[in-house]
């Protein structure tokens, strides 16, 4: 589906776990990598066109966010529906259980990956964790891109979770994915934090009404205002400027 001249799957939550577990147990000639995308990484695709290209050529990209799924439902796409990125991993982590499936946590404060593996741990048992690491908050060098490289593939991982922000975490794929023996690396954001306790969801009436984002905002004023400010107006203006145009809603 075209929002916005970026490209999003119609899909929904259970046919996105069967497309990552079978292509995590076939992996092809290169990784493929998976795309967590929300209205924020569409608005950040309107000013940055590399952005637009990599989630435009993602293996899949699927819809974050309740407005996404509504704009699937008004454009014909009836099975479309939300594929949470916190959720995304805890479904495909079930999913692997009793399967020759391994898991890599790449991302998060310090500990975080580490807090995240042990309770997957716990609420998946006989899940397997190839292994974590915990990127420094800058740009790697040429040198530490090759050490991550280098853990990733010497773990045998069959998935890599990425949890950046929002562009970076995109960025990464694209840049690491060719490089990767993993079968699939997923772009999962906040998962790591949701998935630890660190952050709380929404209540499920407020999830489903497409108010998730203002739940975070209360829980990081500081860090969200700024972006949601500048994202929501712009999004609601320039969808409702395609949906009264000729752009159409097919995939650009």
């Amino acid at each position: 589906m075209n929002v916005l001249g970026v490209r999003v799957d119609p899909t929904n939550m259970d046919a996105a776990v069967r497309t990552i577990i079978a292509w995590s147990e076939n992996p092809g000639p290169c990784c493929r990598y998976v795309c967590v995308t929300g209205m924020h990484g569409v608005i950040e695709s309107q000013s940055d066109h590399t952005m637009r290209e990599i989630l435009s050529t993602a293996d899949l990209n699927v819809p974050d966010g309740m407005p996404l799924s509504w704009l699937g439902w008004f454009a014909g796409f009836e099975e479309m529906d939300r594929v949470f990125g916190p959720e995304l991993m805890l479904r495909v982590c079930a999913a692997s259980v009793g399967k020759e499936i391994s898991h890599f946590l790449y991302g998060g404060n310090d500990g975080v990956a580490d807090a995240l593996a042990a309770r997957l741990a716990t609420m998946y048992p006989g899940l397997r964790i190839a292994g974590t690491y915990c990127p420094p908050f800058r740009a790697l060098t040429g040198e530490e891109a090759n050490e991550v490289v280098r853990v990733i593939n010497g773990s045998g991982a069959s998935i890599v979770w990425v949890g950046l922000s929002t562009p970076k975490q995109e960025r990464w794929m694209s840049a690491f994915a060719p490089r990767l023996t993993a079968g699939v690396t997923l772009g999962v954001g906040a998962a790591f934090d949701y998935n630890t306790g660190h952050l709380k969801r929404a209540p499920v009436a407020m999830q489903r009404a497409g108010l998730e984002w203002l739940f975070r905002l209360i829980q990081e004023p500081r860090r969200l205002f700024g972006r949601y400010a500048r994202s929501i107006p712009k999004f609601i203006v320039l969808v409702a400027q395609q949906a009264v145009s000729s752009w159409g809603w097919e995939s650009p």
